[in-house]
């Protein structure tokens, strides 16, 4: 023991001895910063960087709350949504609280169920939705924390939402087919019957952090947004332009109008919201094959896939990729022929670089935290133009140029500020 202490104790003495005519140097002024931060540059760029992979720097991460997952139930436009109040009372300094988006679906299919008996079913009935539904929503029926419903020990699982959602359309069905029947007469409080049977009984009055609450007083004094300071922006090429049209996608069952806008200003937008501490919800098409969660990446191949070689879809994600050029026209027809469709929300929280300095936004999902960036994908500004339905934000990420053109005025009202 002393012998190996005393060889530990010689180790250490000499390594004194080296390092401190560096460190008196330094101290001296002998040895210059410059050359230290020389010295550390020259080992930088002597690390080998493998063009197989992919190396983030993050340039912008919005505060916003933990990554959670949707079960695979169709309620993204909820969990995404919700995630961007989330980021919304944290801007503003609250301290947020995780909102109940089970909530968000219940008020969303009472409002729904409505419009599915006055049209006689002749609007789209299912799990999926639009951002703009929370807003309404919240609007109407205020919100609830997650904490008190569906609650910490209440798990709603996908199959009760599915199993639900198909019991809730063969009733409205039953409604619509025979209108002078009791049952249409008080379909009503039997649909809200059948909503309990599955997803528990939404609570009128509830305690929170020692203070009494119903939903409206929460929204209001927790939550505090306020819905008509946020504005929806999509991009077609057979609208008008800067004006309002109506979002053609079956989700969209309250007919909600969207703010037309340029192809490449969807980008701008979100840069410029995202620069100034604003998140984006964000609705997009996910079903191509160069959208891939697992690896956390999403962008769009210079060649088509299905003219791809093997070995050229297998390494699709093998490193960064130059990307195909995407016009306004490109983006059109694939809005025409289907292949862009309006399939997932997410939240888009930051932006950040490869090892090329190519620019990526940093979405976060709700799908859990299993894939190669737990539970965020990297997507680029090409696939962002492309395959976007619609970004929703608050009006006060707008420039003036842009709420000039949107004829919004460069005022607005109080609660709308700049940065």
């Amino acid at each position: 023991m002393r012998i190996a202490a005393f060889h530990a104790m010689k180790k250490f003495l000499v390594l004194v001895l080296m390092i401190l005519p560096v460190a008196l140097r330094a101290q001296d002024g002998n040895i210059s910063r410059d050359e230290l931060i020389f010295k550390y540059d020259l080992n930088e760029k002597n690390k080998k960087i493998d063009p197989t992979k992919f190396y983030f720097t993050e340039k912008i991460d919005i505060e916003h709350t933990p990554v959670i997952n949707q079960t695979g139930a169709g309620t993204c436009w909820s969990y995404a949504t919700n995630s961007f109040i989330e980021s919304e009372m944290m801007r503003m300094g609250k301290k947020p609280y995780e909102l109940s988006r089970i909530y968000s679906l219940r008020c969303a299919f009472k409002e729904r169920a409505e419009s599915f008996v006055r049209m006689r079913g002749g609007i789209a009935w299912g799990e999926g939705g639009e951002c703009h539904d929370v807003l309404n929503m919240y609007t109407m029926y205020g919100a609830i924390p997650e904490s008190v419903y569906p609650g910490p020990v209440t798990h709603i699982t996908t199959r009760q939402i599915e199993e639900m959602t198909k019991a809730l359309k063969a009733f409205l069905n039953k409604v619509i087919d025979d209108p002078q029947s009791d049952l249409a007469q008080h379909w009503r409080q039997a649909f809200d019957a059948i909503m309990d049977s599955y997803i528990g009984d939404a609570p009128d009055k509830f305690n929170f952090d020692e203070h009494n609450y119903n939903p409206a007083t929460f929204g209001k004094k927790v939550v505090g947004i306020h819905p008509e300071d946020y504005i929806e922006l999509g991009s077609v090429i057979n609208r008008p332009l800067y004006s309002e049209m109506t979002l053609l996608v079956p989700d969209n069952w309250e007919f909600n109008r969207v703010y037309n806008i340029k192809m490449d200003e969807i980008t701008d937008v979100i840069d410029r919201a995202l620069s100034r501490g604003f998140t984006v919800a964000w609705e997009a098409d996910i079903t191509e094959q160069y959208f891939n969660w697992e690896r956390g990446i999403a962008y769009v191949p210079e060649k088509d896939v299905k003219n791809m070689t093997a070995e050229e879809r297998s390494t699709m994600f093998d490193g960064p990729k130059f990307e195909r050029y995407i016009s306004p026209e490109i983006r059109q027809t694939a809005l025409d022929k289907m292949e862009t469709t309006d399939d997932h929300a997410m939240h888009i929280v930051g932006m950040a670089e490869d090892q090329n300095h190519k620019k990526y936004y940093k979405v976060k999902n709700s799908w859990d935290t299993n894939n190669e960036y737990a539970g965020y994908i990297y997507v680029t500004k090409t696939y962002v133009k492309f395959k976007t339905s619609t970004i929703l934000l608050h009006k006060s990420a707008l420039s003036v140029e842009m709420r000039n053109k949107l004829n919004l005025g460069t005022t607005g009202n109080s609660r709308v500020f700049y940065r």
